[in-house]
């Protein structure tokens, strides 16, 4: 019997250092996997650099190492990853060109597209040909196709082309429906932020607003795209009017806004032939993670720190962070910020800021923060596709702020907005309250009543304060009189070729220019590098971490409902906002 045990032990032992041994070779396996991936590429001479256009195009995107190892691809592209690559491709000798393969891109905005179509232009004076194909092009991706040398179509393809349209959504009635209404306290005659709870359609002023920041947008398409297809704007209205999305597909190449029609399998001889080499010969394919991960200018000089901020401002975390939708957080950010200021290697930092607002505290302990690290050294802001309410006024105390010509900016107005859910409690769910209070507002916030008229004056007061403080912050920032301020206030929001116009924007342009002129301002000459703040996870922290619930759960969700996934995240997280925004809520919805 004891020496049955004895086996059975052995045994046991024998199987738990084989499970032991056989995972440890797996994680190093593993390891050398993701750091195989992840390492230092070399890029063969001859080489295309593939940009496929599909799934969501947000900020900033983190390569998710599971995905990878399964093959697959992630569900976003990041816009610093694309641009990284492609400034890469434009100095890298081995690039010959590139292909786009355009499919069903979903972009965070147009002014995301419009910096990648100047990257893909920069690359062209380079000397690389870049050629786009698509078995059918969306407006967007077709916007950036346009700057190719050759645009290409499956016979049996479309070309989107029909113009743009906003379509803000609106809750009133949908919450009357429940016993809800909202009671609201705002500045600004153009802050249309409320809008969605509070009526059923635009008003005078937002209606006037989105029909110019639209057309503007609009207007720059056309005139880009018809620049470089040789096209008048004429032609490009007048096609859109005529929903030639619905054309026959030789039509497009009637109207040159394509060269040919071609099925995806004889793309291949069209790139041989760009190379120069045996249609049966292997093309060397290198995709945005080869690039980005290839051997680049070396670390020379001073650092420019690039510090994204992108999402809703809020103070501390609420909700979930992830799935595409961001939130800079006022106390990360300022604790990052002052980190920065006190790092001697960093000469100068830029701030790349894509955000809609939130709180108007977060957005002041931010504008603080920023203030204090200008006391040290230069600060630049760079706008990606929106900047406005909280996120300009994180701006406002920048040396210098540069913007896309689409960037969607301005907004400088507060609201507070505050659910009345008596009806839905007393009238419809039956529940009664009575009360017992020391003072005249001691029951003041409750979900028994609406509020009255003199508290409401209160909130007015109080909302009408953190109005002219943000005036004042974008008067002292942007070294304007308070008077002017208020002329371009109101919660106007601007489109970045606009605002530049009138003193909200110093610069057109993308990251690039606004690296550069930081490094201008810091004296430091031409020997400078960039370092990029917050660092994204590593694969071993992913590894080892692993990824939350909620994540994946936004991921495939944000995949699911598209562009109707931002307005859903803001609502989930409507409980958790505090009281006074500095926001632009809904959705501009473009399209």
């Amino acid at each position: 019997m004891n020496s049955f045990f004895k086996q059975v032990l052995a045994t046991c032992l024998g199987i738990l250092l084989f499970t032991i041994v056989v995972g440890l070779l797996g994680m190093l396996s593993l390891v050398g996997m993701v750091a195989s991936m992840q390492s230092t590429k070399r890029i063969p001479d001859g080489s295309v650099l593939v940009l496929n256009l599909s799934g969501i195009l947000d900020e900033r995107s983190e390569d998710n190492v599971l995905t990878m190892l399964n093959g697959g691809e992630g569900t976003a592209l990041g816009l610093d990853d694309v641009l990284l690559a492609l400034d890469k491709a434009k100095d890298n000798e081995r690039v010959r060109g590139i292909y786009l393969d355009c499919g069903m891109l979903s972009p965070d905005s147009y002014a995301s597209l419009s910096a990648i179509r100047r990257a893909l232009n920069q690359c062209k004076e380079a000397g690389k040909w870049v050629i786009a194909y698509a078995d059918t092009y969306t407006q967007g991706t077709y916007y950036l196709a346009s700057v190719a040398d050759e645009v290409y179509l499956n016979p049996q393809g479309q070309v989107d082309w029909h113009g743009l349209s906003a379509q803000p959504y609106y809750l009133k009635d949908l919450l009357a429906k429940f016993g809800v209404k909202m009671q609201v306290a705002k500045v600004g005659t153009y802050k249309s932020a409320v809008e969605p709870f509070t009526a059923t359609s635009m008003s005078d002023e937002n209606r006037q607003q989105i029909s110019e920041y639209i057309g503007t947008i609009w207007n720059d398409m056309v005139a880009a795209v018809g620049k470089s297809r040789k096209l008048q704007a004429d032609s490009l209205n007048a096609w859109a009017d005529d929903l030639i999305t619905f054309a026959a597909p030789s039509q497009y190449v009637k109207n040159k806004m394509v060269d040919s029609l071609v099925y995806a399998d004889g793309m291949k001889d069209i790139v041989c032939q760009r190379l120069g080499i045996d249609p049966d010969a292997s093309i060397p394919l290198i995709g945005i993670a080869d690039m980005c991960n290839a051997k680049g200018k070396k670390r020379r000089g001073d650092a420019v720190a690039v510090y994204y901020a992108y999402g809703e401002v809020v103070d501390g975390i609420v909700g979930n962070a992830t799935g595409g939708t961001g939130v800079i957080d006022a106390q990360r950010v300022g604790s990052d910020l002052r980190a920065l200021a006190d790092d001697d290697d960093v000469a100068a930092v830029v701030l790349r800021i894509n955000s809609p607002g939130g709180s108007a505290y977060a957005s002041e302990q931010i504008w603080h923060a920023v203030q204090m690290l200008k006391g040290k050294k230069p600060v630049v802001v760079s706008m990606g596709g929106m900047a406005a309410s909280g996120g300009y006024y994180i701006s406002a105390a920048a040396d210098y702020i540069v913007a896309e010509p689409m960037t969607l900016t301005g907004s400088i107005g507060i609201f507070g907005m505050f659910p009345d859910a008596s009806e839905l409690l007393t009238e419809k769910l039956g529940v009664h309250f009575d009360v017992v209070k020391t003072n005249a507002h001691s029951d003041f916030g409750t979900l028994s009543r609406p509020f009255s008229t003199e508290e409401m004056a209160y909130l007015e007061g109080y909302i009408n304060r953190g109005y002219q403080l943000f005036r004042q912050r974008v008067a002292d920032g942007r070294r304007l009189s308070v008077d002017s301020v208020e002329k371009i206030a109101q919660g106007r929001v601007w489109v970045g070729s606009k605002a530049a116009k009138i003193g909200l924007v110093d610069k057109l342009g993308g990251l690039d220019v606004a690296v550069a002129k930081a490094a201008e301002l810091a004296q430091i000459g031409d020997e400078y590098h960039t370092r990029y703040y917050p660092a994204k996870r590593s694969w071993w922290e992913q590894l080892t971490q692993g990824q939350p619930v909620d994540h994946y759960l936004d991921g495939r969700l944000q995949a699911m409902l598209g562009d109707y996934f931002k307005p859903f995240v803001w609502l989930r997280r409507f409980n958790t906002h505090t009281a006074v925004q500095a926001a632009l809520p809904y959705i501009p919805n473009i399209k």
